[in-house]
Parts: C-alpha cells; structure tokens; sequence
C-alpha cells in the first residue's frame, strides 16, 4: 500500500507551501490567483485528511497487533482496525484520483428551448426554476443575464449565472458550483400532457442545457478589441420603456473563434456590453478548455451540440412522476420534488459514475 501512496509525500510539501502562500497578504491583491491557490489547497487538504486518517488507522492496527499476545480483547480489536485501515485506504486511493481542477468555479447555464414549441420553451422554463431552487438550497446565487421569453411564459432560451457565496481559497472550493453542475449538460427530454393539448395526449419535447465554467477574472482570458465586433441595435420585446427606443442591445463577435453572444436585458448599451463579455470569457475559456483537452474529452462529450429530442440524457416523465438518467442508469419516482430543486441524488449519481471511470483508468494505467 505504500507504493501506491507514495505520491502523497511530494503532495504534501505542496500542501505545506500552498498554506505559507495562502497566508502572504500579496497572494489576495490578486483575486484571481488567490482562488486558483485556495482551490488546489482545498484539494490537496481531502489528500492530506485521508493520508493522516489511513496513517493512524495503520499505526492504531499495528499497535493492536503487538498487544495481541497478551490480551485477547486486543485481538479481536485487532481485526476491526485493520477493517477501517482498509476502508481509510480505499479512501486515500478516492481522493488520490486527480479532480477536475474547474470544481471550485462558478457558473453559467444556458437553457435553450429545443424541439415541442412552446411546450419545450415552457420545459426550459421548468428546468431555470429547478436550477434556480437547486441553487437556493445550496446557498448559492443565481442571476438571470439574459433571456428570451415565449408567448406562454416559458423561455425560447435563458442564461443564467450560478455563483458560490464561498471567499476564494475557502475549505468550500472543492464544493463548488461547477463541481456538481457540470454533469447538467445535455439534452433534457420531458414527456407530460401539454397546456397547448386539448385532448389529453402526452408529448414528448426536448430543452438543451450548456453549463459554462465562468472565467475567475477578466485577465484570465485574453481578448483583444480588435478581435471583436461590437454592433448595438435596438432591444426587442418585454423589458420596459428603454425597449424599441434605444440602441440599448449588443451584439459582440469574437473574430477570432466565431462565437457571438448577443445581450438586451439590460437597459443600458454599457451593462448589456458587461454582461455579454462575461458570457464571451465563459465561452472562449470553455472552448480553450476543450481544445487543450481534446485528447481526453469524455467529461465534456455530453455537453449539448444540437437540441434533438434523440440525443437525451434525461427524461422527466410527468404521468409517471419519474425521473431517469440515462447515463448512470439512475432512475426514482420523485419527479415533483427534483423539479423543487432536489437534484442531490442525481448529482451524486454522475460523481460516482464519474469517480469509477477514473478509478478503473487509474487501475490499469
């Protein structure tokens, strides 16, 4: 067991410099980099709780060990510490398996109404709620950027910002929204009878979700003016007396990759200009992202490219009150209370598919 943990020593010198770090005042003059730092100490602190917990599990069961022969009691005890040696190894080897180092970033979400009409845009209205309530119940703070609304009520799409209210470099950073969002993305189908549907029949529609992680500040991605072509143009629809009365709206091209976000739910041109760049940095530091690790892209393959009904990997089944994922095979019949935000069993389902992935290639690395 040794071998395999022998990585932990190097690991904690890190630990060790990483806390000096964290206690220099000219560390947090840089926000950005205080929370680069204070996520990797809250990573490296699981490694350094489990290597000390297996460390005196081992010493508790060798200790027992020697006092066996001479007292019984000691022997039985004996066998019970080297269980929970075990089970404290079998640990250690979890939090060994390197973590995605995005966990402790906040979040966007963008909500996109897909195939169904105004029954998927109402869909995706479902999904915002869901998201926004899961949000509340984790104490984190959610902040819609941009939305377009259907005639219904519902949203043709939506983004929406999820942000921890953790300091950056807190013990919360390995608990981070992206952390457990970033298993939303995809298609969400729904099978349910619709408001628009007088004679009961159940449809099936589809909304797509792209979780985004948000860059920590803007030096952290790059962008050049002149990369970008600003247009202004005037807002359109819901949004009080600044709409179709002001060029208040921007569109923003980054040349460059082609992305284009476009903001009108502000009414002035300056915070539409804000909230679109912010959008941009989250795209672009997502596409850098998936560039780098083209090799090794699984953990983003179920990210939605096209809104079709087909490519799920959920279903919301509303006569049946069930929820299904069709990726780790989870399945419960609390679709009422998961609409209420209760997303807890569903995240910690893809965590574990996610960990025995990892797990078995660690294995036959």
């Amino acid at each position: 067991m040794s071998e395999d943990f022998a990585v932990v020593h190097g690991l904690l010198q890190e630990y060790a410099q990483l806390e000096q770090d964290l206690a220099d005042p000219e560390l947090h003059a840089s926000p950005g980099r205080a929370r680069k730092v204070g996520r990797r100490y809250a990573e490296l602190g699981q490694v350094v709780g489990a290597y000390r917990a297996w460390s005196a599990a081992v010493a508790d069961a060798e200790a027992a060990a020697e006092l066996a022969d001479e007292d019984p009691e000691f022997a039985a005890e004996h066998e019970t510490l080297l269980a929970q040696a075990a089970a404290a190894a079998e640990r250690l080897r979890r939090v060994l398996v390197p973590r995605d180092p995005d966990d402790g970033r906040d979040v966007i979400l963008e909500i996109k109404a897909g195939e169904g009409g105004e029954e998927s845009a109402l869909f995706a209205g479902d999904l915002l709620r869901m998201y926004m309530r899961y949000a509340e119940r984790r104490g984190w703070s959610t902040q819609i950027i941009e939305a377009t609304d259907s005639a219904l009520g519902g949203y043709k799409d939506v983004q929406l910002a999820v942000k921890s209210r953790g300091a950056a470099g807190g013990a919360d950073q390995l608990d981070g929204v992206w952390a457990h969002l970033k298993y939303e993305g995809g298609v969400h189908r729904v099978q349910r009878v619709p408001v628009t549907e007088s004679q009961g029949r159940i449809h099936t529609s589809a909304a797509g979700v792209l979780v985004l992680p948000e860059a920590d500040d803007e030096g952290e991605v790059e962008i050049e003016q002149n990369d970008l072509r600003i247009d202004v143009f005037r807002s359109s629809g819901p949004g009080g007396q600044s709409v179709n009365t002001t060029d208040s709206a921007v569109r923003i091209t980054h040349l460059p990759t082609g992305i284009v976000v476009s903001m009108q739910n502000e009414k002035s041109q300056l915070q539409n200009r804000e909230a679109g760049m912010r959008v941009l940095r989250a795209r672009i530091l997502a596409a850098q992202q998936e560039e780098a690790a083209a090799a090794a892209s699984e953990a983003r393959r179920s990210q939605v490219r096209t809104v079709d009904r087909s490519e799920r990997i959920r279903t919301y089944n509303y006569p049946e009150n069930r929820i299904v994922d069709h990726r780790t095979s989870f399945k419960a019949y609390n679709l009422d209370t998961v609409l209420d935000g209760d997303l807890d069993a569903l995240v910690a389902s893809a965590i574990e598919m996610d960990e025995a992935a990892q797990l078995a290639a660690a294995g036959e690395a």
